[in-house]
This record gives C-alpha cells, sequence and structure tokens, in this order.
C-alpha cells in the first residue's frame, strides 16, 4: 500500500465511499470553546472601496423539503467584484504581510515583498492576483490539474504569471512552496504546515468577516442563532474560521437556552474527504483525489493550522457526490440564488445528514429540529465554475 492508502484504510474510510452514507458526528463539539477572532479584519474590509455584505438570501422551499423552522443561503457569487469568498482573507493576509514588510520587523516576511506567490484551484488564487495587480506589485499563482482553461485564462487576466503543474493541488502547494523561496517573494496559502501557520491564521481572520455579516443579517431578519451552519471544506479554513467564530467564549455567553450552538457541519466531496477521513482516524491523515466538479474543494490534506481547530470544533462531517451536489446547483438556481458546485455542495451535504435512511438519528446527532434555523454557506457563484 501507498502511504496515502494506509492513512485511507486507518481512517476507516474507503477511497470509494460507498454507502452507507460517509458521515461522522461528534456532539460533545458544541460545549468546546476557543478565543475570539480579532475584529481588526472585518474593520479593515469595511473600509475597502466597494465593500458591502453579501446576500443571506431566505428560502422557504428549502425550508419545507429539510423540515426545519427556516434556511437562509450565504451567497459569496460576489464579493469585491470576484465570485467567491476567497478576497476576505487574500486581502486581509497581504495588508498585514505589507505592513510589516513597510516597518521591516522580523518575522517570517523578510526584505520588501514585490510578488506573491500561491497556488489555487481557482478562487483563491485570483483574488492573490488581484490584490497584488491593485497594490503594483506581481503575482506567480501554481495551478492543479483540472482547473479549467477559462479559470486559469481569469487569473491571468489579474496580471499573474501561471504555472500549470501535473499532479493535485497538494503538489501544486509544493511548487508555490519552492518559488516562493526567492527573496523577493512570499507564499500567500490558506493551508497550514510546520513553520508555514502565521500567514494562513491571517488568511482565516479575514475569512471571520463572512460570519460576523451572517449574525448581523439573522438579526435584521427576526431570525434567532442559527442551529446548523453547513460550511464546504477543502483544505478546512473556511470551516476553521466558522469554528472560531461560533465556538468563542465571547460567544459562549450568548446562547439562547438551546445549549451550545450550533452544530457546525464540514461537507467535502467523496473523492476528497480529508477532514472526514482525520476525524474518523482521530488524527491528520491524507487521501488521495481524483477530479470533481467541485474543483476548489478538491484537496487531499487538511491544514495542519485548521485540523486542532476542526478536530475540537467540528459537530460532524458528511461527504457528498458530484450528481449530488448538481442538483443542488440545479434547485438552488431555480430559487434565485447562482452558486457553482462547491457553493451549493452545503445544500447537498444537509440534505444528505437530515434527510434518507438513518436522517432521524443524525439530525438528533446535530440537534436539529423542526424549529431549527439552518445556514448553508455558499462559497461561490456560479462564475467560478467555467465550463459546467
Amino acid at each position: 500500500m501507498t502511504d496515502q492508502e494506509n492513512d485511507i484504510a486507518a481512517a476507516g474510510l474507503p477511497a470509494s465511499l460507498p454507502s452507507p452514507l460517509p458521515w461522522f458526528a461528534r456532539p460533545a463539539a458544541r460545549a468546546w470553546t476557543c478565543a475570539a477572532p480579532p475584529p481588526d479584519a472585518r474593520a479593515f474590509h469595511t473600509s475597502l472601496p466597494g465593500y458591502a455584505p453579501t446576500s443571506l438570501h431566505e428560502v422557504p422551499g428549502l425550508a419545507a423539503e429539510l423540515a426545519v423552522g427556516r434556511v437562509f443561503v450565504k451567497d459569496e457569487s460576489s464579493r469585491f467584484g470576484l465570485p467567491a469568498f476567497k478576497a476576505l482573507g487574500a486581502s486581509w493576509a497581504i495588508d498585514r504581510i505589507l505592513a510589516r514588510d513597510a516597518h521591516r520587523t522580523p518575522g517570517p516576511f523578510g526584505t520588501r515583498t514585490l510578488r506573491f506567490v500561491a497556488a489555487t484551484d481557482g478562487n483563491h488564487g485570483r483574488a492573490v492576483a488581484r490584490m497584488a495587480r491593485q497594490l503594483g506589485r506581481r503575482a506567480h499563482v501554481f495551478v492543479p490539474d483540472g482547473v479549467h482553461p477559462i479559470a486559469v485564462a481569469a487569473i491571468e487576466g489579474e496580471g499573474a504569471e501561471v504555472t500549470a503543474v501535473a499532479g493535485s493541488y497538494d503538489a501544486a502547494v509544493r511548487e508555490a512552496r519552492a518559488a516562493a523561496a526567492a527573496p523577493d517573494a512570499v507564499l500567500v496559502q490558506d493551508m497550514g504546515w510546520d513553520g508555514y501557520e502565521e500567514i494562513p491564521a491571517l488568511v482565516v481572520e479575514g475569512y471571520a468577516t463572512l460570519f460576523a455579516e451572517i449574525d448581523a443579517q439573522l438579526a435584521a431578519a427576526g431570525a434567532s442563532s442559527p442551529a446548523l451552519v453547513a460550511v464546504p471544506v477543502g483544505v478546512g479554513s473556511l470551516a476553521q474560521a466558522a469554528v472560531t467564530h461560533y465556538r468563542s467564549r465571547q460567544r459562549a455567553g450568548l446562547r439562547d437556552g438551546r445549549g451550545a450552538e450550533p452544530a457546525l457541519l464540514a461537507v467535502e466531496p467523496v473523492g476528497a474527504a480529508c477532514v472526514l477521513a482525520s476525524l474518523r482516524a482521530g488524527r491528520l491523515t491524507r487521501v488521495p483525489t481524483g477530479t470533481t466538479v467541485m474543483a476548489g474543494l478538491n484537496c487531499g490534506t487538511p491544514s495542519t493550522l485548521a485540523w486542532p481547530v476542526l478536530r475540537d470544533g467540528l459537530d460532524a462531517a458528511v461527504a457528498v457526490t458530484d450528481a449530488d451536489a448538481m442538483s443542488a446547483v440545479r434547485d438552488l438556481t431555480e430559487l434565485g440564488v447562482f452558486a457553482g458546485p462547491c457553493g451549493a455542495a452545503s445544500l447537498a451535504g444537509v440534505r444528505a445528514a437530515l434527510t434518507g435512511s438513518g436522517g432521524a438519528a443524525r439530525r438528533a446527532a446535530l440537534g436539529v429540529g423542526s424549529n431549527a434555523i439552518v445556514v448553508l454557506v455558499s462559497t461561490e457563484g456560479a462564475a467560478a465554475n467555467p465550463g459546467l
């Protein structure tokens, strides 16, 4: 067996992920707390030209289907003019990198940064390239197999140099790391590993703005705290931001009588369910990846920065098929939410968790009753998925 096959076997998670539903739940996560994310990133984002909170759509039809009280979809199809949420993390991280660089403070950034390097399945790389262009800097973006040529062209359209890597997302990350060793370059990645954690932590801080917006928008809609929040997962950085937001000690004092809440559900493709495998194994676990329409989630290794937070703070994880994701795309489109497959994965995951064989037990594990408020994070718009 290869190392990856051994990891999967140890996790009890076959690569094919056949029935029964690939699922993991740990309700004790709702009792775990952590430090709140710093507020600086949100203040920074609100100061940027063109900032506006992305829409939170209420979809009564989905509430009826899922037998819950209310369902809301956080629609990240247009964030700072880009078709995904990634600009939140890239903008804040790059701002902090340049601030430290300007003051020549000790740290991992070294001399003045002229070039930003990133690996991407599409959206993160474009966000880094956009920020670099706006700041008069250069960007070099590495893309793995499976990224659509139109998505590559969009990154190049931001003025970035793009290098195609024959292999997986993890292979593209390795190539980007090597390129960022140059003295004028810095790696801007949303995935952490031993020795590379400070910049991914800044990216995660940037993502916290999304969840602060949800709080304000739910309050404006007369809704209480959600009982369930579903988040699509690649390397796990957005899910880390979700856990950090909802499990913060500050928030723990505001819970509204249902106990520790909400339940947090990670949703992955069946062919790249690295967080699910890690939760089942109880340790960071790599899985081999193939191809999936959920290209932005096609990651075989969780971020080492995210993993301890996900291990302790996630309630559940589920893996969904491409067919399930595309069905969710079509249904959301009919409801006026133009999500791509990665964004629609949250709906596919909640459907898998709350309905079908064993659904009653899974609902109980998540604490989702008939009056529950459910939030689906749609991380990207249809424009992020050319060719589909």
